[in-house]
């Protein structure tokens, strides 16, 4: 038996070859479940006692040296594929496929990019946020619906998911010393039936700007800057009268459709126009709670949904898409940077 051990180690020492599939063989032959190693260690029992430490240290020696071998023969045969032929052989015919960013990712990314050309930086700050910051300091009265628990994920009575990026721009202003110019996107949380155009989870860019002077015009103007770099030069952008516990004047911004190019269809309900954000001249009371002096400073702030503009940008008919991860409508993004 012995022997037959030690002719084998000679075999496996004698062995040499460049051939994926002559490895492979070899390899079967002597570490298979049915290989010559296999069947050696299947005699063990009939060794004698005095000999079985012998022969299982050879047996030991035999399958390392085995195993050894054939890994270093499949390195070199590797790297001569390589070297021979400019590929490897051995690699899976499938091509890798390149990844791409999400939709939400790239218009997040986009819209940052424009408001960073005018000056605004990016704030970011918790989604689990504190009675203050996500409703008291931006002038909620309590009896105010957001309160309610059909429109906030509340964790306790004064904890919870937070409802908009304001909150964000409240700890912003509690902190900095006007003028102050920030965008602050992020995900936001309200408690709503899921729907083709509505959901429990999405994301906003929130902007805010402080400062001596600063009037209704400058927001018009920066809206309509945002508005035709996002949509392009041929973009209008109206403003309609609105409410907003934290703003005061309020509007609700709309661009003409992109479908129709404001001629009416049944996207925009024959208006030429479809809503975007919301918008308006920060409240004196919002700055005096952040520590602000209103008879110094004013400002404005606005704030957009990204899935509605990346609806909008790319004709996405249902929300939900943006959400269920189906690689069939990822896919249509590949380009997308």
């Amino acid at each position: 038996m012995l022997t037959r051990v030690e002719d084998l180690l000679q075999e496996v020492e004698a062995f040499n070859s460049s051939n994926p599939d002559e490895i492979e063989q070899f390899r079967i032959k002597l570490l298979g479940k049915k290989g010559d190693i296999k069947a050696i260690m299947a005699e063990f029992r009939n060794v004698p006692v005095e000999q079985k430490k012998e022969f299982g240290q050879k047996i030991n020696i035999l399958r390392n040296a085995a195993q050894d071998k054939i890994n270093e023969l499949k390195l070199a045969a590797a790297e001569t594929s390589s070297t021979n032929h400019g590929l490897d052989l051995t690699m899976s015919g499938q091509p890798y496929e390149l990844g791409a960013r999400h939709p939400l990712s790239v218009v997040r990314n986009e819209i940052i990019s424009i408001f960073n050309r005018i000056g605004f930086s990016v704030s970011e700050g918790p989604e689990i946020e504190d009675d203050w910051h996500n409703f008291t300091a931006l002038n909620f009265p309590e009896e105010h619906p957001a309160r309610d628990m059909q429109d906030t994920f509340f964790i306790d009575p004064e904890i919870a998911l937070r409802t908009h990026t304001s909150s964000v721009q409240v700890r912003v202003m509690e902190n900095s010393t006007p003028p102050i110019r920030t965008i602050s996107p992020g995900r936001v949380f309200r408690n709503e039936a899921i729907s083709a155009r509505a959901h429990c989870i999405f994301h906003q860019v929130e902007g805010l700007y402080i400062d001596k002077n600063v009037s209704f015009a400058d927001l018009k103007q920066t809206l309509l800057y945002f508005a035709k770099e996002m949509f392009g030069d041929k973009t209008k952008i109206r403003l309609r009268p609105s409410y907003f516990p934290f703003t005061e004047p309020s509007a609700e911004v709309d661009v003409s459709c992109q479908i129709c190019n404001g001629k009416g269809c049944n996207v925009c309900k024959h208006t030429g126009f479809l809503e975007i954000m919301g918008c308006g001249m920060v409240d004196p009371n919002v700055l005096e709670s952040c520590g602000i002096d209103s008879s110094i400073y004013s400002g404005f702030a606005f704030g957009m949904g990204i899935e509605r503009i990346a609806m909008l940008k790319y004709q996405v008919n249902d929300l939900r898409h943006f959400f269920e991860n189906d690689l069939r409508f990822l896919k249509q993004f590949k380009t997308a940077y």
